[in-house]
């Protein structure tokens, strides 16, 4: 799915979860939703810094939301049914999620106050683990494709490996777009050396060298001139139904804008989000589980903000992608990202049924005990 991202926008598209939570309430209220009676349900990933999102939607919705996610944001769409055992009004909440540190202004690391010295880890660390693969064949051809003159004339030198298209995995390259094709060259080496090949330039390919000064007898590596358009990605054993590759089965087929995009680990918490909302809206509209119920489905991504010193809690920001309702009355929408975020943002962010979960907890622990009917 090239280029999925691009209509996904974050500035001024922000929501702190503290605002987003309880105005999401008042959306579904404003459906028809009866307090009371929603069951919400979360398809987060496992991390310990998506715990504050989930209390926050205990408060707001008086109740501990379903779990309906798999590590990474992936919606479990066979607890459809089970999900919607559970309460009468039906919602669920689709988040990837990226870490994000301040004081580096960098994306994909969090600060763990578990532990030593709180140190920073990937977040998500699902998303980094699978973009490490990508990342380094991406890497090696930055690092091993390289310009020069020959005979006076732009030419490339690639590595053979690069050149291999019969390889069963790995970053292949377009080489129409970079090779000269016309007659004599017909995609033959100017020059054959022990690990790579040279070729002319195409023409076509010559712009985006304007600001490189090329020599006779000297390289310049293509580094940042490698554009998502130039190439793409081979892998074996992806798995694409829900499972332990379902994540990077999402994200491979845009691993080349992922990887060129200014922070990779946000382009691939966009990316999984965005393909995650049209599969379960699709599954969704298929489940009778779901028929002649209230029931809204969002999809967007968590910021985690990595906590200051003496901060419990990060300051999570949710940025909405899309959201899609069907109310017992037959209506039904599907709102772009502009409209779910103008929609929220027209709630109040007080919540007059909020709960009170330290009364909540106090009332549990001062009620006598049950006794259970077992025996030792």
């Amino acid at each position: 799915m090239p280029h999925v991202m691009g209509d996904f926008h974050i500035k001024g598209l922000t929501m702190r979860y503290s605002s987003f939570i309880p105005r999401l309430y008042n959306f579904c209220k404003s459906l028809g939703f009866r307090p009371g009676q929603i069951m919400p349900s979360r398809a987060f990933c496992s991390d310990e810094s998506q715990g504050f999102p989930i209390i926050l939607i205990a408060k707001h919705f008086g109740t501990f939301p379903f779990n309906h996610g798999i590590v990474g944001g992936v919606v479990a769409t066979d607890r459809h049914a089970p999900h919607a055992d559970h309460g009468e009004d039906l919602v669920i909440i689709q988040a990837s999620h990226v870490g994000y540190d301040p004081e580096k202004d960098q994306f994909g690391s969090y600060r763990r106050l578990q532990r030593h010295d709180h140190e920073s880890t990937a977040a998500c660390g699902k998303i980094c683990k699978i973009l490490e693969w990508y990342s380094a064949e991406f890497e090696f051809a930055k690092n091993n494709i390289a310009f020069t003159l020959i005979n006076d004339k732009p030419a490339v030198i690639i590595d053979n490996q690069l050149l291999d298209h019969e390889r069963k995995q790995g970053l292949i390259l377009d080489l129409k777009k970079i090779i000269d094709e016309a007659p004599p060259s017909r995609l033959l080496p100017l020059q054959v050396f022990s690990t790579s090949k040279a070729f002319y330039l195409s023409q076509s390919f010559l712009p985006r060298l304007a600001n490189l000064s090329l020599k006779s007898g000297s390289k310049q590596v293509i580094g940042e001139i490698l554009r998502d358009d130039l190439f793409h990605f081979r892998r074996e054993n992806i798995v694409t139904k829900e499972g332990i590759n379902h994540l990077e089965s999402n994200l491979s087929k845009s691993m080349p804008q992922i990887l060129t995009a200014p922070f990779p680990t946000l382009a691939a918490a966009q990316v999984n989000s965005q393909i995650e909302f049209d599969r379960t809206y699709r599954s969704i509209i298929r489940e009778r589980e779901f028929r002649g119920r209230n029931l809204l489905l969002i999809s967007g991504i968590n910021i985690d903000i990595s906590p200051s010193e003496g901060q419990l809690f990060p300051l999570t920001k949710f940025v909405p992608w899309a959201a899609h309702y069907q109310l017992e009355n037959g209506d039904r929408a599907t709102l772009e990202q502009r409209d779910i975020f103008d929609r929220l943002n027209a709630q109040s962010p007080e919540n007059v049924d909020k709960v009170d979960l330290e009364s909540a907890i106090q009332i549990m622990e001062q009620t006598k005990g049950i006794e259970l009917p077992v025996s030792d």
